[in-house]
């Protein structure tokens, strides 16, 4: 499941916070100089596609690229 299937909405709020969720669930909300620094980089973004990556960067939900997967453990030798 992706960005496309599955993306994230924001809302800001009438108090400077910008509320990111996804799923109809809300994963964080954002305040302060962050927030305002999000909300520029979105509206100014060109495409939906960036404000997605936008949006999953900020959350800490995406993946890098350098992840691994999980090897089994062989027994050491002694």
């Amino acid at each position: 499941m992706g960005l496309a299937d599955d993306p994230f909405t924001y809302q800001p709020t009438r108090d400077g916070r910008l509320r990111i969720s996804r799923g109809a669930k809300v994963i964080m909300t954002l305040g302060g100089e962050r927030a305002g620094k999000l909300l520029k980089a979105l509206q100014a973004a060109a495409t939906e596609d960036a404000r997605q990556q936008l949006l999953a960067r900020a959350t800490g939900n995406y993946r890098r690229g350098n992840e691994r997967t999980a090897r089994p453990k062989t027994p050491q030798r002694r």
